[in-house]
């Protein structure tokens, strides 16, 4: 069993991997102001982006589903990863040896399970690459990429290589490095043989299928020999790592470039891949065995961010087969914000056969938006009737017009309804769009529930949606934030979280009940069992883990990275977050805490007043005279006063 990993290697891993380098492999992130990034969340579906990033702390916190957390808790959640496992991954990208309290390190039996699956296909992908540069043995594969124009350097840059014809050459070659059986039948790159484990992949093409954070998590293997009795192109069956429907084959090397551009294509195989990029169009990926689906979509809508010029190319074959995916393809098509178009070269040629025939400037030609997907597919469905007769153009638009009542934006709705009317021949135009708006009417009615059209989902957008409402954020504390009350508990708390010099060490003296808002106070109550603000001053990210640590519960630890990562307001007319800004939310907030005391003491001093013992009742008015005269300082003096 894998001994505890010894905390100063966990605070090491977590100085030394940048939160913002780290969620940016995931994601695009742009300036949200106050030095905070924001993002389309990788967790939950939105159309606004409501996950924001800050670097100086090291945290991270959505808005809409109130996921947060540190580098080492995004790890786990966006790649479904234990503590270690998570741990150990970013201590290996950043060079850290780590230490385990029990038992010594022993980095073959002690890494999490995942962890060794990728390392074991890390292993394997070099050395397929190897076989394929060096193997005389691979010459058909060599030749197979030569024809379709790719060198060595090609090869190189894509990682492709070469399994051996051989029964167990990988397998073998695995046990070396210390591998189990049992990791490499998990893993997918073998499979039980009558005498123990065999290769999966065997005398193939072998393209290595890289998640988003550049992890090799599959392959895919092409057939090469006749005597294959295998299917042409056999991917690793999903694993714990690998799940076919929730990959996309290079998009570690387009990310980049898709986020840049707000652009990406979608081509059908490994060598339009390839293909498409050497010819520069650097925004290429495609699905992997698979059909393109939901969670592709969520994959490349984090990259796009959803912005109105974000677009999304299909290329497809223009046989029957790619037709089909098209049509499969629009069937997503409103869960996309980015415009979506397809692009069929001439002759029905694939990106790789084209640069083949007529070169790079031919590919890059191809992916220029053409024709947007919606109109493609109503044209495909248009083509199955006789427009000639009132009979078949009635059953076009039949087929049609609930394809077109989908589209949730209503102006793009209108005019497509008015597209679609031009096709079929039919001159009442308006007859069809109020066709079109009844059949979305109705499909509203039936879903109950479901949002009427252009009407944003609730639970992005502002961290602020939610304020002065008198109602709460998704799952979150049902707090009226034009409260004067709650909003300066909630910057005071935000400054001893993010500026806590700032407030320092005068924040340490507050009491936990001069916090009204419950999930504030148990805030304060939070960083003062973690050891005060005053720790925050020498080592502020170890003090927003130590704050994180101390909360009681989930609610109370979301709570904390919300407050740590959301921006500071501001007043008008206030210049900055200084000295003078945090004096005044200290003041503020104790001078209420005054306050409420001499309401208090006011209504005993009342009641005690004709009837009560004289010796109480001059301890109260002492009390009372004392707090109004803290009261009058407070005013006069300000912070000084604290």
């Amino acid at each position: 069993m894998a001994g505890r990993i010894n905390d100063e290697d966990v605070k090491a891993v977590r100085d030394a991997v940048p939160i913002d380098a780290v969620v940016s492999e995931y994601l695009q992130l742009r300036n949200a102001g106050g030095g905070n990034l924001k993002g389309l969340c990788p967790f939950h579906d939105e159309k606004s982006p409501s996950f924001q990033v800050s670097p100086s702390k090291g945290f991270f916190h959505c808005f809409g589903c109130q996921e947060g957390g540190d580098t080492i808790t995004f790890v786990m959640k966006i790649d479904h990863l234990t503590f270690s496992e998570a741990v150990e991954r970013l201590a290996g990208q950043a060079g850290i040896t780590l230490r385990y309290e029990e038992g010594g390190y022993n980095p073959s039996h002690q890494r999490g399970e995942r962890i060794r699956l990728v390392e074991a296909h890390k292993i394997a992908a070099e050395w397929y690459a190897e076989q394929l540069a060096t193997s005389p043995e691979a010459d058909a594969g060599r030749g197979f990429l030569a024809e379709r124009g790719f060198d060595q350097a090609a090869a190189q840059h894509f990682g492709v290589g070469y399994s051996p014809q051989g029964w167990d050459h990988l397998t073998r070659f695995l046990r070396g490095k210390g591998f189990s059986d049992k990791e490499l039948v998990l893993s997918g790159l073998a499979q039980e043989g009558r005498r123990g484990p065999i290769d999966r992949f065997r005398g193939r093409l072998m393209w290595p299928i890289r998640d988003i954070g550049g992890d090799v998590v599959g392959f895919g293997a092409r057939k090469l020999y006749e005597a294959d009795n295998g299917p042409k192109y056999l991917n690793t069956p999903d694993t714990a790592i690998y799940r076919k429907s929730q990959v996309l084959y290079g998009i570690d090397l387009a990310k980049k470039d898709i986020a840049k551009a707000s652009r990406a294509v979608v081509v059908e195989g490994y060598t339009d891949v390839m293909a498409c990029h050497l010819a520069g169009v650097t925004t290429a990926i495609a699905t992997c065995g698979t059909a393109f689906g939901g969670d592709h979509i969520k994959i490349l809508r984090r990259l796009l961010m959803d912005n109105g010029s974000a677009r999304v190319i299909f290329t497809f074959d223009g046989d029957a087969a790619g037709q089909k995916a098209a049509l499969r393809a629009f069937e997503d098509d409103q869960k996309f914000a980015a415009e979506t178009y397809i692009a069929i070269a001439p002759d029905g040629m694939d990106p790789c056969d084209l640069r083949l025939a007529k070169g790079d400037e031919a590919v890059a030609d191809l992916v220029e938006p053409r024709t947007p997907l919606f109109e493609f597919a109503l044209r495909q469905i248009v083509s199955r009737y006789d427009l000639d007769t009132p009979a078949g153009r009635a059953s076009a638009l039949d087929e049609a017009a609930p394809v077109v009542a989908r589209i949730k934006n209503s102006g793009a709705q209108h005019e497509v309804a008015v597209q679609l009317a031009g096709m079929l021949g039919i001159l009442d135009t308006q007859f069809v769009v109020k066709r079109i708006a009844q059949l979305a009417r109705w499909a509203r009615d039936r879903g109950g529930k479901g949002p009427a059209p252009d009407r944003p989902q609730r639970g992005g957008g502002d961290p602020q949606q939610y304020a002065g409402t008198g109602r709460p954020g998704p799952r979150g504390p049902a707090l009226n934030l034009r409260n004067p009350v709650f909003a300066t508990e909630r910057e005071l708390l935000k400054l001893a979280l993010q500026r806590p010099e700032l407030v320092s060490p005068a924040f340490d003296a507050y009491g936990v009940d001069e916090f009204t808002a419950p999930p504030y106070a148990a805030v304060r109550e939070a960083i003062m069992e973690a050891g005060g603000a005053e720790l925050g001053v020498h080592d502020p990210q170890d003090y927003l883990v130590r704050v994180r640590e101390a909360a009681p519960d989930d609610a109370v630890r979301a709570m904390v990275t919300e407050l740590a990562v959301e921006a500071i307001m501001l007043h008008r007319g206030v210049k900055g977050v200084d000295e003078v800004y945090a004096g005044a939310q200290l003041v503020t907030v104790r001078r209420r805490a005054v306050e409420r005391r001499i309401r208090d003491i006011t209504g005993r001093l009342t009641r005690l007043t004709g009837h009560g013992d004289p010796a109480e009742l001059a301890a109260v008015q002492n009390e009372l005279w004392v707090l109004q005269q803290y009261d009058q300082s407070l005013r006069e003096h300000g912070a000084a006063a604290l």
